[in-house]
C-alpha cells in the first residue's frame, strides 16, 4: 500500500487548509494572490480541478490528460479550471474541492508505493504522486494565507515536500539543460527539532537548510536571496539550490 504516513499527512494538510478557508470572509475571496495573480476563489477552483484530473489519472487511466494538447499549455488548462469555479459561491467551490480530493485519497489508499500513475508530463510512482498532491496543497495554501496577510505554521508534514524537492533534482537539472552527475545530499531541520537527511552520506555535495525555507524555495514562493538558512558545499549543490523545483 501507499506509505500510510503520506496519505495521513495529505489528508491533514487538506483539512488544515479547508479549516482556514472556512474562516475567510466570503467578500475576501476575490483578493488577488501574488504567485499567479489568481483570486482566492481561483486558487480553490484550481485545487479542485487538479484533484479531478488526479482522480482521472488514478481511477480512469488518465483519459483526460490529453486535454493539455487541446488547450496548448498547462497554463491555459489551469485557467480553464479556474473558469469552472468562477461563478460558484465560496462554499460550493470548497465542496467541489472536498469531493474531488476525497476520491483521490480513496484511489491512492488502494495503491502500492511503487505503482505507476500517469500524469501530464510522464508517469510517476504512487508515492511521488501522493506527495505531489500534498506539495500542491501546501504551496497554494501559502498563496492563500499571504493574500489575507497571514503566515501558516510549518508542520512536520514538510518532510514529504523536502524529500520530493530533493528527489526531483534530476528532473530540475534536466529542465535547466544541465547534467546531474551525482546525487546531492540534503540535510534540513524541520519543526519539533526534526532532522531529515536525503542522499549519500559520503557526498561532497551538500545542502543544509531550515526545512521551511528549502521547501518554499523549491515551490518558488521564496527567492534564494531571501533564504538565509540555505548553505551549500560544492558546485553541484550550489547549482541545485538555483534550479530546484518540486513540481513538473
Amino acid at each position: 500500500m501507499v506509505v500510510r504516513a503520506i496519505l495521513s499527512d495529505l489528508v491533514a494538510e487538506e483539512q488544515s487548509l479547508d479549516q482556514f478557508l472556512q474562516r475567510i470572509n466570503p467578500r475576501a475571496w476575490q483578493k488577488t494572490t501574488v504567485h499567479h495573480g489568481w483570486s482566492i476563489q481561483g486558487v480553490v477552483s484550481h485545487l479542485a480541478d487538479s484533484e479531478d484530473y488526479a482522480h482521472n489519472a488514478l481511477g480512469e487511466g488518465g483519459s483526460r490528460l490529453s486535454d493539455i494538447e487541446s488547450f496548448g499549455s498547462m497554463a491555459a488548462l489551469n485557467e480553464a479550471g479556474i473558469a469552472k469555479g468562477a461563478g460558484m459561491r465560496p462554499q460550493d467551490a470548497i465542496e467541489w474541492w472536498r469531493g474531488a480530493r476525497a476520491k483521490v485519497v480513496e484511489e491512492l489508499s488502494r495503491r502500492k508505493a511503487d505503482d505507476r500513475v500517469p500524469w501530464f508530463y510522464g508517469d510517476m510512482s504512487a508515492k511521488s504522486f501522493a506527495t505531489a498532491r500534498l506539495m500542491e496543497t501546501w504551496a497554494h495554501g501559502l498563496d492563500l494565507y499571504a493574500a489575507v496577510g497571514e503566515e501558516p505554521e510549518d508542520t512536520i508534514r514538510l518532510r514529504h515536500i523536502a524529500w520530493l524537492a530533493w528527489a526531483m533534482l534530476p528532473h530540475a537539472f534536466g529542465e535547466a539543460g544541465l547534467d546531474y552527475p551525482e546525487p546531492v545530499r540534503l540535510e534540513v531541520l524541520g519543526p519539533q527539532y526534526s532532522k531529515w537527511v536525503f542522499g549519500p552520506e559520503d557526498s561532497g555535495q551538500v545542502i543544509k537548510a531550515q526545512a521551511g525555507e528549502w521547501c518554499r524555495v523549491a515551490v518558488h514562493r521564496l527567492g534564494l536571496a531571501e533564504a538565509g538558512t540555505i548553505k551549500t558545499t560544492g558546485a553541484l549543490a550550489e547549482q541545485a539550490v538555483k534550479v530546484v523545483r518540486a513540481h513538473l
